[in-house]
């Protein structure tokens, strides 16, 4: 059976956000595994999650404090239906990133990571594919919120998607601006 993934980072609660948006919660609520990449920003959120994702897969990011940095490690393995998987918060710069992270993760097929809010999805030489899903709450300089969702089944990881976050209809009825 294919095995459903949603993939975050940089969710900065509350500073950035007083909670996930609504499509993201939807989206926790069908997958199988969840996976964020850190900057969670408070102990709440991690919780919240924890018990709303059916497995969790997770690491501490620098805005992290020490509740956060006690329960989290820096980086997070997993092994999902054969595909081996990295996750962790920063990777430095853009220039050269694919192939220092194929030397720093040479046992992983998948590598998460955060940090930038600028969603990624590259492939190194040696054939890690480093996915970044950006924030659902703080865009930065992005044109939108986003996250990822993607499948793993029989040992490869598919249809890896980056979803806009879209503006929620406010309680009045009129889309916030």
């Amino acid at each position: 059976m294919p095995m459903r993934l949603v993939i975050l980072s940089d969710t900065h609660i509350p500073r950035r956000a007083r909670d996930l948006p609504e499509q993201v919660w939807r989206a926790v609520d069908g997958a199988d595994v969840v996976i964020h990449a850190g900057d969670w920003c408070d102990l709440a959120s991690l919780e919240a999650l924890d018990e709303r994702a059916r497995r969790l897969i997770a690491v501490h990011g620098n805005n992290d404090g020490p509740q956060l940095r006690e329960r989290l490690p820096e980086v997070a393995r997993a092994t999902l239906d054969g595909v081996r998987l990295a996750v962790v918060h920063e990777t430095g710069q853009a220039r050269g990133r694919d192939e220092r992270c194929a030397a720093r993760f040479p046992d992983a097929d998948v590598l998460v990571f955060g940090h930038s809010h600028i969603p990624w999805d590259s492939t190194a030489s040696t054939g890690l594919r480093l996915l970044n899903p950006g924030s659902p709450t703080d865009r930065r300089r992005q044109p939108q919120h986003t996250y990822m969702t993607a499948v793993v089944e029989s040992g490869a990881l598919t249809g890896v998607e980056l979803h806009p976050v879209r503006p929620e209809p406010s309680s009045s009825g009129t889309p916030p601006r």
